[in-house]
């Protein structure tokens, strides 16, 4: 069975996108995808998951193909995953403002703002996505 995965945008001018895709043990795929339908996978972090939100409220990388984007209720989810397998208590409580602020509306950079204080390292978001892809790529 494939799952469809939901992009958060285009990673460079060969116009792979990046996104995330559940899987069958509950957790989630950090996906890297091609407009010919190759994609490479690997288990995703809760920080590439939080980089990929972050990725789609910062609107920073070019749009997606519009029949893959994510939508904010998948962005949600997302983040609603993450929190509930966090076992750290001030992190799961830094989630949970993140997806009031999500499932609130509010504006996107103080969706940001709140998602960033989550992160437990210090990279850019957008540099570890492109890390974690160039990494995926060279495997597959």
């Amino acid at each position: 069975m494939t799952v469809v995965a939901c992009a958060v945008g285009i990673l460079g001018p060969a116009g792979r996108w990046v996104g995330f895709a559940p899987t069958l043990d509950d957790g989630y795929a950090l996906v890297i995808g091609a407009d010919d339908g190759s994609a490479a996978r690997a288990a995703a972090t809760p920080d590439e998951l939080i980089a990929l939100a972050i990725a789609y409220f910062a609107d920073e990388l070019p749009e997606p193909p519009e029949a893959l984007a994510a939508t904010h209720g998948d962005i949600a989810a997302l983040i609603r995953h993450v929190a509930v397998g966090e076992a750290e208590m001030e992190r799961a409580r830094l989630l949970e403002e993140a997806v009031d602020a999500i499932d609130d509306g509010l504006a996107a950079d103080v969706v940001v703002g709140r998602l960033g204080r989550c992160l437990s390292s210090d990279e850019e978001p957008e540099a570890r996505l492109r890390r974690r892809a160039a990494e995926l790529l060279e495997r597959s």
